[in-house]
């Protein structure tokens, strides 16, 4: 009889011992959970839909937000939308920004960028420049602002060779008289489709002026020539467009004296 009980005991009792063993042992060696730190970009997430929030374009590193290439930066159509100049890495020559959200160029969004030579910010919302957001850009060349809506233009730097601010909302008291005079080395000047009456003063080095589709109904023999003299020619100008203004050319026989060719368009 007692064999037998033994034998009941030991087949119900000990894979019970066993089991409970085992499970203490394996609690015992369970690793602690490994964890890893990601790159935080700004991704936050929705605790209530449990989805992911994306970031704003500011909020994201410049490189990866654009394609940075060999001192090019091509900022093309960024989504998320970008609504700022983003910051620059400091060997950037060539910006290309088109076709964004930006609203304003504000003065610290170029600070010591020496090596920029070309901005193209074309097919934005800009309405405002502050003065000083180009002017401390000493090798800056090329500027293109077409497509935006500006009505007055900052300082322009020095060094400029081609400023292109066609189909913009630009007034005659928003680029004054002088705007360009300190730019000998300006060669291109685009001001189509605006809003001006008056031809600003034109440096001498200019090879290219596109002025139409403007508000532009009068011109005196100094707009393009020097009228107090026969024998000044114009050497330089090559291109000039005045077609869709109000402006009679034949009203003006002397204007062009100077030019080797005449406007260029379809004039009343």
């Amino acid at each position: 009889m007692m064999k037998l009980r033994t034998l009941i005991f030991t087949s119900v009792m000990l894979p019970w011992i066993l089991s409970s063993a085992a499970n203490e042992y394996t609690e015992a060696r369970k690793p602690e959970e490994d964890t890893v730190d990601f790159p935080d970009y700004g991704i936050t997430y929705d605790t209530d839909t449990n989805s992911v929030a994306g970031p704003k374009a500011e909020e994201l590193p410049t490189c990866l937000l654009c394609v940075c290439l060999s001192g090019s930066v091509y900022c093309e159509e960024v989504s998320p939308e970008m609504s700022a100049v983003p910051a620059l890495p400091k060997e950037t020559a060539y910006l290309y920004a088109r076709f964004n959200k930006i609203t304003k160029i504000s003065n610290g969004d170029f600070a010591d960028m020496a090596t920029l030579k070309r901005i193209d910010l074309t097919g934005n919302l800009i309405a405002e420049i502050e003065d000083g957001a180009f002017s401390k850009l000493p090798n800056l060349e090329e500027l293109t602002l077409a497509e935006n809506k500006l009505t007055r233009l900052p300082i322009l730097p020095v060094k400029l060779v081609s400023l292109n601010a066609n189909f913009n909302k630009l007034t005659t008291q928003g680029v004054k008289a002088n705007a360009f005079k300190k730019l000998t080395k300006l060669e291109y000047l685009y001001l189509g489709n605006n809003e001006m009456t008056a031809v600003p003063n034109l440096p001498e080095s200019l090879h290219v002026v596109h002025l139409h589709n403007n508000k532009i109904a009068s011109i005196t023999d100094e707009t393009f020539c020097k009228g107090n003299t026969s024998y000044y020619i114009r050497s330089n100008m090559d291109e000039v467009r005045l077609d869709g203004n109000p402006v009679i050319l034949s009203n003006h026989p002397n204007s062009f004296i100077c030019l080797h060719t005449l406007p260029l368009g379809w004039y009343n």
